[in-house]
């Protein structure tokens, strides 16, 4: 079976630091963010959605959180010093915010719209953000970026190609992140979700092949409290589709998920 890259000595200790979490006010990134601040990290949120955003704070004292729409360019471009200003110990970032949408490539025209608002969204954010950020992280003694693909980076569901499409290039643009860092404090990690019983799609929380919100979460974060935190954060569910390729059942795998 395949096996992804292991960790390197300089692996992150995902306790008592200041971690920010991109889409932190819903789904995914909200679960992440209140079982890392139970594991004694101090936690920054960012959503588009205030009223989530406020609700999400409200339920986990101690929890900061910054309202910003990744896809707004100047938010985007100011973000960064108004998060550093407020938090200059930041250590590590987990780039979670992400949308996902169905698209008919057999319509006359096609409605590019969706597929610029999720690239913007889900590729083109997590660069500029990690791009401004860098400068301090790599001037902490031990700092992470955490990126967010999925099982569709290595499967892809035909009925959202760009949503695939997009986590596979931060698959891509994760693994040459971490060659480009691996002399630097900065640990590089890629979490690769499976089906997660989340309304990141309106009624996915209620598809009964959807790995349970909780399960997940718990099995994340048993991964990142391990000594050695593995490049890729996969839990046992998403082995199906992440080793597809390399055990000749690609074409099995793209069948069950598509149909």
């Amino acid at each position: 079976m395949f096996q992804p890259a292991q960790a390197k000595d300089r692996t992150m200790t995902f306790t008592d630091k200041t971690i920010l979490i991109t889409g932190g006010n819903s789904g995914i990134g909200r679960a992440l963010a209140e079982a890392l601040q139970a594991q004694g990290n101090r936690i920054i949120i960012t959503g588009r959605k205030q009223a989530s955003l406020q609700a999400t704070l409200e339920a986990n004292p101690g929890m900061a959180g910054l309202e910003l729409d990744v896809t707004d360019d100047a938010a985007l471009a100011a973000f960064p010093d108004t998060l550093l200003e407020a938090h200059p110990d930041l250590d590590a970032v987990i780039l979670n915010a992400g949308i996902m949408e169905a698209e008919d490539y057999t319509t006359d025209p096609v409605d590019l719209d969706s597929a610029e608002r999720i690239i913007a969204t889900n590729f083109t954010a997590p660069i500029r953000l990690t791009a401004a950020l860098l400068p301090h992280l790599r001037g902490r003694p031990e700092a992470a970026i955490l990126t967010v693909s999925s099982g569709l980076a290595f499967v892809p569901k035909a009925s959202t190609p760009v949503y695939s499409a997009t986590k596979a290039a931060i698959h891509s643009w994760t693994q040459s992140l971490r060659h480009q860092l691996r002399d630097t404090s900065v640990a590089v990690h890629e979490i690769a979700p499976p089906l997660v019983a989340t309304e990141l799609t309106p009624g996915q929380s209620q598809v009964a092949a959807a790995m349970p919100l909780d399960a997940f979460i718990k099995e994340v974060v048993e991964i990142l409290s391990r000594d050695a935190v593995p490049d890729e954060v996969l839990v046992s569910r998403v082995a199906f589709q992440r080793n597809a390729e390399a055990e000749g059942r690609h074409a099995e795998a793209f069948a069950a998920i598509n149909g």
